[in-house]
């Protein structure tokens, strides 16, 4: 039987819908054992960490109040013999890599009374049947369940005799598993991911109830949640338990069906042990991110909304077992934002000419392949120049199928990516990192002359550019799909913390005579009128929780008027001079005319448009001194103008979908303080 959630009433954007939710349970990762405290995540101070690491059953904690909360139920929970057993027999149970979901389930058979042979847990369904039905000897998710259990049930096994030895005998013993296997099912269906707000880093697992369980996946969801670390929640202005439900259970079975389960399982404490009952860790906030009406359903999205279709559809069937059958997925044909991120082109490098009758997976996968290997280059290998090559090589010239060639197969195609392409936003990522770690390596190891100096300016400028270009793309996928707002926010953010940085750049002051230098240092924000909104924003959030707690929500009800104020004053900086300089030399980045206009990909054939810059001189050229010091003081301060407003925009999307009062929001707004004491 299916749960879901509604809304109680009508709810605007940018509505939290839940106070902040405990966890049932939770589980740190394993790489962060020593690093970080079991109980609220925190990094643990320098004395802490010990120089040889006690024995994987112990855990540590930053405080006597962390160690009060939890070392109990991870000495009663068999969590210490699960970690002496996958670490002295690894090769025992392979599929059992990182043992944070093995954790948190063997917490949770602890914290809850558990029915037998029951499809649900504290009204969470199990999904047992699902995902243990085999669709394959390769299946990996069954054999982390097969794998997993087993070391579940061992570890039981050991803790009740109070120690931690055991004999190959009992590693044969074909044990009724199916407790250790619905609540690892339950984890693998129902558990979320707890991030560092600040690195993004994933810090462990935790298992919500079901008020925010119930919420089902959609492609296109009008909901979004955040997660509030211990740390977080301290600093917070007002009580996030204050905020009102603004959801309610829902279940589309027979009355007499629906009253039952109703009965059974809308409230998880019933299901609780009393003496393990969790009150703290990482807390769950659910809030809209469109207007939802009376009795609509209430979704999030439990994948990538920047993948295509097929990758998101693989990625839901292989986690747990279903297909989206939402309104993104079902439409037909697809929609634009779904076409562009799965966009392959075909081109005969003899006649130019498109094809159609191509092997479009393949064609995907040796891309993929391709980026994945320049990426590693970077990230792996430590040689941001080669990524850079490479990526900039297969955006601008495609690439070539190899294989056929060899094959001695006639014509053989290039294959290219639409510039909206999924792979190309991963590109896009990718490049506006490399550059900038380019531009510090060669500002800080290389003696000061000239050349290296316009190099390392180079490598900053072009930064920059990637990351203002990534703001645009995902900018205009998110106009045509509003459930974006999330990646649209953090990319403005990162646009603007880029060109504010090479804006400020001492490098300037090398490029530059100290007589054009002055007026720039004394150059503050500019005044904007979108500034005095989002300050309002805040105010009156804080305003009207102080008043009505019910009405304490912000209103967005202006969003499209605003937002277009905000990409008017983007474009218009943009387009002045910035873009031609930020752009100037890169055969990829000039093909764009306007960053933030895409409009054009409707009826241009992408493929073409590097045609001229290809096979003309101008590619990848260093700025000059003589250009940087022509752009001059105007130029930097409308450099500093449009990372002014890319910030200002990106703090306005993210007190939308993330609050007033997110990491995200703050880090902004940390910044934009700064630049007023500049």
């Amino acid at each position: 039987m299916e749960m879901e959630m509604r809304g109680k009433d009508e709810i605007e954007v940018g509505e939290d819908l839940t106070p902040s939710l405990p966890p049932l349970s939770f589980s740190l990762n394993d790489s962060l054992l020593f690093s970080h405290c079991s109980a609220c995540f925190s990094p643990l101070p320098p004395l802490f960490h010990p120089l040889f690491p006690p024995p994987p059953p112990t855990l540590l904690y930053c405080s006597s109040q962390c160690s009060n909360y939890d070392s109990t139920l991870h000495h009663s929970s068999a969590e210490s013999q699960l970690l002496h057993l996958l670490r002295s027999r690894p090769s025992l149970f392979p599929h059992s890599a990182d043992t944070s979901d093995l954790r948190l389930a063997l917490r949770l058979i602890t914290v809850t009374i558990i029915q037998s042979h029951s499809d649900r847990i504290a009204g969470l369904l199990t999904n047992r049947h699902k995902l243990t039905a085999s669709f394959g000897s390769c299946d990996e998710i069954l054999l982390r369940i097969s794998d997993g259990a087993r070391a579940m049930a061992l570890a039981r096994r050991m803790m009740m005799r109070d120690g931690f030895n055991f004999s190959e005998d009992e590693i044969l013993i074909e044990d009724d598993v199916r407790l250790e296997e619905a609540a690892l099912c339950l984890v693998l269906t129902n558990a979320v991911e707890v991030q560092d707000n600040k690195t993004g880093r994933t810090l462990g697992v935790a298992l919500y109830g079901q008020n925010f369980s119930w919420i089902n996946h959609s492609c296109s969801p009008n909901a979004c949640y955040r997660i509030l670390l211990p740390s977080e929640i301290e600093t917070l202005p007002f009580s996030p338990e204050e905020t009102p439900f603004r959801i309610s259970p829902y279940c589309s079975a027979e009355e007499e069906e629906e009253t039952q389960v109703m009965k059974n399982s809308v409230c998880s404490s019933d299901f609780l042990n009393k003496e393990f009952q969790v009150c703290y860790g990482p807390r769950m906030i659910v809030r809209s991110i469109k207007r939802i009406k009376k009795g609509e359903e209430v979704t999030v999205a439990y994948t990538d909304l920047l993948q295509p279709k097929d990758m998101r559809q693989s990625e839901l069937w292989s986690r747990y077992r279903f297909i989206c059958c939402c309104r993104r997925c079902n439409v037909f044909p697809s929609t634009f934002v779904d076409h562009a991120l799965e966009e392959i082109s075909a081109v005969n490098a003899r006649s130019s000419c498109t094809s159609s009758d191509f092997d479009k997976d393949k064609a995907t996968e040796m891309l993929n392949q391709y980026i994945d290997d320049a990426i590693a280059d970077y990230l792996s290998v430590g040689d941001p120049q080669s990524c850079c090559e490479k990526l900039e090589r297969v955006l601008t010239q495609g690439l070539f199928d190899e294989y056929l060639e060899c094959k001695g197969k006639a014509p053989q195609p290039t294959y290219w990516m639409h510039p909206l392409h999924h792979l190309s936003l991963n590109a896009y990522t990718t490049l506006a990192s490399a550059y900038k770690s380019r531009s510090k390596e060669l500002f800080a190891s290389l003696p000061e002359t000239n050349k290296h100096l316009c190099e390392a300016f180079d490598m900053s400028r072009t930064s920059a550019a990637y990351s203002l270009l990534l703001a645009g793309a995902t900018n205009y996928l998110f106009q045509l799909e509003p459930s974006l707002i999330a990646s649209a926010a953090n990319f403005w953010a990162g646009a603007g913390e880029s060109l504010l940085d090479f804006a400020r750049s001492s490098i300037w002051s090398k490029c530059l005579p100290a007589s054009n230098l002055s007026s720039f240092t004394k150059c503050k924000r500019p005044k904007c009128s979108l500034r005095e909104k989002v300050i309002q924003i805040r105010t009156s959030q804080l305003r009207k929780r102080e008043t009505n707690m019910l009405h304490g929500q912000t209103q967005f009800s202006d969003f499209e008027n605003s937002s277009s104020q905000f990409l008017n004053c983007i474009t218009s900086l943009t387009t002045e001079k910035a873009w031609f300089f930020l752009s100037r030399g890169y055969s990829h980045l000039k093909v764009f005319k306007d960053p933030l206009d895409f409009g054009w990909l409707a009826t241009e054939r992408f493929f073409n448009l590097w045609e001229c810059p290809i096979h003309s001189s101008d590619t990848n050229e260093t700025i000059s001194k003589h250009e940087a010091q022509e752009f001059g003081n105007h130029g930097r301060i409308h450099l500093l103008q449009l990372g002014y407003h890319c910030l200002l925009y990106g703090s306005y999307l993210g007190s939308l979908c993330f609050g007033e009062h997110s990491h995200l929001v703050c880090h902004i707004q940390n910044i934009l303080e700064c630049e007023d004491g500049l």
